[in-house]
């Protein structure tokens, strides 16, 4: 049920303020320590602030096309509803219009503002982003993984500003200002000097109100990036990393705290509106930001969460089992967080209750509102820069081609994808690939039918393309015996994809069965593994292709680090476009493919 303000006023109720306190006629010792009553009145000790936050914008300054763009909204009567949200117009003006009667309002994020992002952003490296990110008001954001794409220069100078090394700057007279917030990176640290690459906490300051924010990207990151965008940085636990800084902070005078931690849960809900504090605390979600919060020291008062791009809005107990907030917005501002953190004036600390209705709200960001006139004015602006080379046409399809939006292993668009890998790497002068691999994350987004300009509906342009293909990876061909290959397929369902199993797109030819009733390498059915109708042989080499990301064995494909007599082609996106324009034309444009080569057995 869409969340209208009577609600909000009823949730607010609910929360964790004075008057929940006195309604709720709790005791003293539900107080946080030297909260005792007896000091004069409560309601003259205890502010509201509001934080609102949000996560995974991935520069979606224009609103995501196809599944991307829209959030899935449970209704009254069972029933669930498909709402088109995001776009940074409307993401600023929701946030203008939440902190109206609020003297206390704190916007924060949990990484992956910039990377994996549509050609708008991505083209100029994301520096549209950050110039919007400052204008809408953003306070503080932890990094992510996503962060680091282009390295740790490039996340240097969008900090600190500058024009870019290589591209120089964009516009005459113009200068990047950089990030006009802090970006955290408690758990990345130098591996000579030891010391954190930016800084690894801030403490947002109003009206005598002080709120240490703590910043951390997950552990795992050095898996899922490019290895030669972090070389010579080490990254920490999550935990140990917040509890140390939780500390620092304290000892600062510091005693309300919240962790912006870019790792997040999964939901049993796919409606952002589902409540997963049902039937006790943090009983709807799973995955890794469940242990994360179990751990985190009780000095932290809110978790704010991302990378999963779910929604959710729970409350997990601390170590002393406490209630705790800990919310996700989903991904590409489609959604944003509205918490109430109850300050007390003389504790210095957040009043958290036993109340068991959760603290925080998620709110669509919906498209029928009016749009930011500064939002809107700057996408023109670098529209009109990115033009000549956004619209020009690269393909045609008959109808969306379901990517990202996917709810199967495999994907029709993943299909198409590495058949354009495989098509561009095959002749013997081009690597000689006999089939190619795909890695479900770095296809972000569908290709849709419907026109997103004046291109007309049906044909993709070069920016819907980068939308699809943002990282321009380059293609590597490489040597796998077929039992290299086999283990490359066993690490889809087993060791760090174990949990949440990353399914790799494959060309045509290559067919398997994945049976899902099994456990962890045993999913993959050997004896099912086939090349154009033969049997994978395990002492015969095979020339496959790859992004260069998967080949240095991101995303956990280990087994591909040990790939010889690498070639290097062109990039994953130029093989993309190529094939698209190959394959379709406005009277025979490209279908949808059946999705029939992995065989899934649940």
């Amino acid at each position: 049920m869409p969340a209208t303000p009577q609600r909000r006023r009823a949730v607010r109720r609910l929360t964790i303020g004075a008057a929940v306190l006195a309604a709720a006629g709790l005791a003293a010792g539900a107080l946080p320590a030297g909260a005792e009553t007896g000091h004069g009145d409560r309601a003259d000790r205890t502010v509201d602030v509001q934080l609102l936050s949000f996560n995974d914008f991935h520069g979606n300054l224009e609103p995501p096309q196809g599944s991307s763009g829209t959030v899935e909204e449970l209704q009254a009567d069972g029933t669930k509803k498909s709402v088109p949200a995001g776009g940074a117009e409307y993401l600023a003006q929701s946030l203008r219009t939440a902190r109206k009667g609020h003297p206390y309002s704190v916007t924060a994020a949990a990484g992956d503002l910039v990377g994996a992002s549509p050609l708008l952003s991505g083209l100029f490296h994301d520096e549209p982003t950050v110039e919007a990110m400052n204008k809408l008001g953003l306070d503080v954001t932890s990094v992510g993984n996503h962060e680091f794409d282009e390295g740790r220069k490039e996340l240097t100078r969008l900090q600190e500003g500058g024009c870019h090394p290589k591209d120089g700057c964009y516009e005459d007279g113009k200068k990047f200002r950089g990030a006009g917030f802090p970006y955290l990176t408690a758990n990345v640290t130098d591996e000579k000097t030891g010391k954190p690459l930016l800084k690894p906490y801030t403490v947002w300051k109003h009206k005598g109100v002080k709120i240490g924010f703590i910043g951390v990207t997950l552990e795992g990151t050095p898996d899922i990036v490019n290895a030669e965008g972090i070389k010579g940085l080490k990254f920490h636990d999550e935990v140990s990393t917040i509890n140390k800084y939780a500390k620092v902070l304290n000892k600062q005078g510091v005693k309300s705290v919240v962790a912006l931690i870019h790792e997040g849960g999964m939901p049993a809900s796919t409606s952002y509106n589902y409540r997963c504090d049902s039937p006790g605390p943090g009983d709807g979600i799973s995955g890794p930001i469940t242990e994360i919060a179990r751990h985190v020291t009780p000095k932290v008062d809110a978790l704010v969460t991302g990378h999963t791009h779910q929604a959710y809005a729970c409350t997990i107990p601390d170590p002393s089992g406490r209630p705790r907030t800990v919310t996700s917005a989903a991904s590409y501002g489609k959604l944003y967080t509205d918490t109430t953190l109850t300050y007390d004036r003389r504790t210095h600390d957040i009043v958290r209750t036993s109340v068991k209705a959760p603290g925080a709200v998620n709110h669509v960001v919906n498209r029928d509102q009016p749009k930011a006139a500064d939002m809107t004015s700057l996408i023109t602006r670098w529209n009109k820069l990115a033009a000549p080379v956004a619209g020009r046409p690269v393909g045609h399809v008959s109808a969306d081609i379901a990517g990202r939006g996917a709810n199967a292993p495999e994907s029709p668009l993943g299909d198409v994808i590495s058949d354009a890998q495989l098509e561009a790497t095959k002749a013997d002068g081009k690597g000689g690939a006999q089939l190619a691999l795909m890695n479900p994350g770095g296809i972000r987004s569908d290709l849709a039918f419907k026109a997103s300009g004046s291109e007309g509906d049906g044909v993709v342009t070069y920016g819907e393309a980068f939308t699809v293909q943002p990282f321009t990876n380059m293609m590597n061909v490489i040597d796998l015996t077929g039992a290299q290959l086999l283990s490359g397929l066993q690490q889809q369902v087993s060791g760090p994809n174990a949990a949440s199993p990353k399914i790799l797109q494959v060309s045509d030819g290559l067919t398997y069965t994945l049976d899902m009733t099994k456990a962890g390498a045993d999913r993959v059915v050997k004896d099912s593994v086939k090349l154009n109708g033969e049997p994978l042989d395990p002492a015969k080499t095979y020339r496959v292709a790859m992004n260069e990301f998967l080949a240095g064995g991101g995303d956990g494909f280990a087994a591909f680090k040990d790939g010889r007599n690498k070639f290097v082609g062109p990039s994953d996106l130029d093989a993309f476009t190529a094939y698209l324009t190959a394959h379709s034309s406005a009277t025979g444009p490209l279908t949808p493919p059946k999705a029939d080569r992995i065989t899934v057995v649940k």
